[in-house]
């Protein structure tokens, strides 16, 4: 029985949270678009100038390091992160609702491990003011930034979403619960 008294703020939330990370995917693919053209652009250079624009591996393994981490987020609210759901299939929508809590804690809790500790390195990188040992002699915070603004946006995500899908679970409303955080196999979604 669902409670109707229940504000709807968590579907509302859970919109938001949708519509923001769409707009981070898509920024992410025009950041890798454009290094996927300066990489290119790198190799026909040297196959036909004879000399390139340098530091594409570099550069592009700072674009694909942050790209990742922001892409989390992503993944995480279309509910594209990898599970395993033999069993819970079979489970009634409260056990599958169960399962999903566990399983976003669980990605909460390792993001904030990520995010704690890698706050420690760029404060370390600051500190002592550390820049690649390359000729472009980056300075590091700036892709470590980059990387850990990633994660702990993951971590607020996801802690988001936690308090969502507990709020549905308590309200018994199985159905948003699973829209949620649920497999999108298990409410009909195609993706």
């Amino acid at each position: 029985m669902q409670d109707p008294n229940l504000p709807v703020w968590p579907s509302k939330v859970v919109g938001a949270l949708v519509r923001i990370n769409y707009a981070i995917a898509v920024i992410c693919g025009v950041v890798l678009l454009v290094t996927a053209v300066y990489v290119l652009a790198e190799i026909l250079l040297r196959r036909f100038v004879g000399r390139g624009l340098g530091g594409t591996d570099e550069i592009s393994g700072y674009v694909m390091a942050g790209v990742a981490a922001w892409g989390f987020s992503y993944a995480l609210v279309e509910r594209a992160h990898v599970r395993i759901d033999v069993f819970t299939g079979l489970l009634p929508k409260a056990g599958r609702s169960f399962f999903d809590l566990l399983a976003l804690l669980s990605i909460n809790f390792v993001a904030v491990l990520v995010t704690y500790w890698g706050w420690r390195v760029v404060s370390t990188t600051l500190t002592r003011g550390s820049r690649s040992n390359t000729p472009l002699e980056t300075p590091m915070w700036i892709p470590q930034s980059i990387w850990l603004a990633g994660w702990a946006w993951l971590t607020i995500v996801s802690a988001i979403l936690v308090l969502c899908l507990l709020t549905l679970m308590l309200a018994r409303r199985w159905n948003e619960a699973q829209s949620v955080a649920g497999v999108a196999s298990e409410v009909g979604e195609e993706k």
